[in-house]
């Protein structure tokens, strides 16, 4: 009832009257929820994960870490809302949900009698104060790389951002919790800046921790505290993920037999690396690859195959720069390149792949497809014919961009409802069907 008065609100305010209320509108409201339900954050165990990439992963790894050391936990993060043993997949196209969902949804983890909650905190939520009145136990830095430029003004104003959510930490404002720790990437440059915040505990991890390593298609091997984890995951990134996982675990005291329990038993993560299998006799992958390096990163997975690139671009209206740039990465890492929409929200879908374009020296490599379907349609086709004229040579078809994301978002608020890894399958199943009463 009150969230629909506060919708009725809004509607009434004039558009630029309101655009100036924003901070004000959205901090009552923050301090509201907070208000409302006591304060939870008080009562219970919260563990943050922020930066550009790697949150989610590194969240599941430390929630698998948990629950293998016996306690019940909940994680609130871009892939899934869990509290004990219910999850349900966040379908809300946002990290952090607004108006009072944090600080309720901390509250239904005590009354479920969780230990831990795992909270993935964002930039954005920053601007509108949702990280406000969220007292951490722990924050697990993972890196910083340019993003939401845009939307926070500058790189700088974007890592300030970030900041702001490590000051819960030593937040003097309310009771802050005692014994906090500050579990940062040591190997990135902002890395330092994060480990000195003033934490009772800073803790810097590196991905020297985990050498010597292996890495394979599927699956990644390194060696923590002399004993040696292999993850059901591939890429050097999501070593380093479960580094800051595990890292955390082992400053609360969790033993490494636990930790390498919790990391082992973390099979496929949603939107990360997801193998799609339905007997097509090629791989096909689905992640959220968003940025520059994190894009760089996971063609390197596959750089000894044959690879079509299925990609998109960050939204409408934001980080316009990275266009061409990461169109420039498929090419480089790819055979054929289909360019297609992603979320154009208010900016003409036929302009963003236009900028993507100039990002790519061979046209003769590229398709542009605006149809996302029809666009891994085409690829899981381009590979099925590949692979008949190749068969000895591994073909991968790489679909980046979206991950879980539950909808493609168009104009004025318009969303169609989307899952990559859903569509690819059902576009397999089609292929396979036909090519088998051929």
């Amino acid at each position: 009832m009150l969230d629909k008065i506060l919708r009725i609100i809004k509607k009434l305010i004039p558009r630029k009257l309101f655009s100036a209320l924003q901070p004000a509108y959205h901090f009552t409201l923050t301090l509201l929820g907070a208000l409302i339900y006591r304060f939870p954050s008080r009562e219970i165990l919260i563990v943050g994960v922020t930066g550009t990439k790697g949150k989610s992963t590194t969240a599941e790894f430390v929630n698998a870490i948990l629950e293998a050391n016996g306690m019940r936990t909940a994680l609130l993060g871009t892939i899934r809302f869990k509290i004990g043993s219910e999850s349900k997949p966040n379908l809300r196209k946002m990290t952090i949900p607004g108006r009072f969902f944090v600080q309720k949804f901390l509250r239904d983890a005590i009354n479920a009698n969780c230990t831990w909650v795992v909270l993935e905190l964002t930039s954005e939520s920053v601007k509108q104060f949702r990280h406000k009145w969220i007292g951490l136990d722990a924050l697990i830095f993972t890196n910083l790389a340019p993003e939401h430029i845009e939307s926070h003004g500058s790189y700088e104003k974007y890592r300030d951002a970030k900041l702001e959510i490590a000051k819960l930490l030593t937040d003097a404002t309310w009771p802050r919790k005692v014994n906090t720790v500050m579990v940062a990437n040591a190997d990135d440059k902002e890395g330092d800046m994060f480990l000195t915040i003033g934490a009772d505990k800073p803790v810097p991890y590196k991905l020297a921790d985990g050498a010597p390593y292996e890495l394979s298609h599927e699956s990644s091997t390194f060696t923590f505290r002399n004993t040696q984890i292999r993850l059901h995951v591939p890429g050097i990134f999501n070593i380093t993920n479960a580094l800051g996982a595990a890292t955390f675990a082992e400053s609360q005291g969790v033993p490494i037999s636990v930790i390498k329990q919790g990391l082992e038993s973390v099979g496929i993560i949603r939107g990360r690396v997801e193998y799609i299998r339905e007997g097509q006799p090629f791989d096909v992958v689905v992640d959220y690859a968003h940025t520059p390096d994190s894009l760089e990163s996971f063609y390197t997975i596959f750089r000894e195959s044959k690879n079509i690139a299925v990609l998109g671009n960050t939204g409408g209206g934001r980080d316009t720069w990275k266009r061409g740039t990461m169109a420039g990465i498929a090419e480089k890492n790819a055979v054929t390149v289909i360019l297609t929409n992603e979320d154009p929200y208010d900016e003409n879908p036929e302009a963003i792949t236009d900028a993507m374009l100039e990002g790519i020296e061979n046209k003769m490599k590229v398709r542009v497809i605006m149809d996302r379907r029809e666009a891994i349609r085409e690829a899981l086709a381009t590979a099925y014919d590949m692979h008949t004229k190749h068969r000895d040579e591994r073909i991968a078809v790489l679909i980046t961009g979206k991950g879980t994301d539950p909808f493609i978002m168009g104009k004025n608020g318009s969303k169609l409802t989307w899952d990559d890894a859903t569509v690819t399958r059902e576009e397999i199943r089609a292929l396979m069907h036909i090519h088998k009463h051929a």
